[in-house]
């Protein structure tokens, strides 16, 4: 059975205690994991220490922090510290992110994101086991320190974003679990075939690697309504994000709707973006449409072979009332 979680919004909300309510909302309504994006807003650390503090079974993580503007010492450090205030129920997110966040905002080189990644996964590891650490990768090379505090208790899953061959390839072969984004039903099942490579590569256990898709989506009286924020979500996300989610919908059999949509936003045309994304394309992408509308269309996704949970997200104008219907619409 397909778990439910929330990802919680990615866009600005009016407070920190916004998202602490939005969190406690999804424990209330059986949600079983609150995962909170870090962009150029918030960080994730503090809001995930609040909603920590506030709720008693949610599992939280972040979903992603990204592995260029903390180091992945620092990032072993904040998870320990999670996964302490929040009792054992920390899920580690970690993944490259994309260039225009990377170079754009933090100003670092987007240079050997998977290269990164693994090092990254290895490093964090090697830092919440509690031993000394020595580590000699292409990348980094450590040595001498180890924790101070105790490690956790609980050990803490890793998980790596990716969204081309060799990334989800990298997380079948060494993260505990691959997050998805921006797949359609059939994409998905392809990448799947590329995790289930990195499994074999890494003699992992298949039981061992837990796959969850963020998913946008919008339940709401007014289905029209909330279909157009999911367009506009899409359409922001294809046009205004450099070519990481052009390239991975042209992967998927959407390369001529990806490419004239990111020309029209790129132009300044945004509302004729938006139109330029048809029905099935948004269905193939998300859960939109009345209550009964959007449950069925996340069923599609929950069908899925392969794939462990569903993170249930929402379109970046959505309210907060628009937000809080659609948690409790989809609430497993």
């Amino acid at each position: 059975m397909t778990d439910r979680t929330l990802h919680l919004p990615v866009a600005a909300q009016p407070t920190v205690e916004s998202l602490v309510d939005l969190a406690v909302r999804g424990e209330t309504r059986g949600y079983g994991r609150a995962w909170l994006p870090e962009t150029w807003g918030r960080d994730v650390v503090t809001v995930l220490t609040r909603i920590a503090t506030e709720t008693d079974e949610i599992g939280i993580g972040p979903s992603i922090a990204n592995v260029y503007s903390r180091s992945p010492a620092l990032l072993g450090q904040t998870a320990t510290t999670l996964q302490e205030v929040a009792d054992g129920r920390l899920r580690l997110g970690i993944g490259p992110s994309g260039p225009a966040v990377i170079e754009g905002w933090h100003g670092a080189d987007f240079d050997r994101p998977l290269r990164r990644t693994r090092e990254y996964i290895e490093i964090i590891r090697a830092v919440t086991s509690g031993e000394t650490l020595y580590y000699d990768g292409d990348i980094f090379s450590l040595a001498g320190f180890r924790l101070r505090c105790d490690p956790p208790a609980t050990p803490i899953p890793i998980d790596a974003a990716g969204m081309g061959p060799k990334s989800v390839e990298l997380a079948g072969r060494f993260a505990d679990g691959w997050h998805a984004t921006v797949f359609t039903p059939e994409g998905l099942e392809d990448r799947l075939e590329d995790l289930r490579r990195g499994i074999d590569l890494g003699d992992r256990d298949p039981d061992n690697v837990r796959v969850t898709l963020s998913l946008t989506a919008c339940a709401l009286e007014d289905g029209d309504r909330a279909r157009q924020l999911a367009r506009q979500h899409l359409a922001f996300y294809v046009g205004a994000m450099g070519t990481y989610y052009r390239k991975s919908l042209s992967r998927q059999g959407y390369e001529e709707e990806a490419n004239e949509i990111a020309a029209a936003w790129s132009s300044g045309n945004h509302e004729e973006a938006c139109a330029m994304i048809p029905d099935d394309l948004l269905d193939d992408l998300g859960a939109a449409g009345t209550p009964e509308e959007a449950r069925e269309l996340l069923g599609q996704f929950e069908a899925i072979e392969g794939l462990d949970a569903i993170a249930v997200g929402f379109p970046r104008g959505a309210t907060t009332d628009e937000i809080e219907s659609t948690i409790d619409a989809l609430a497993p």
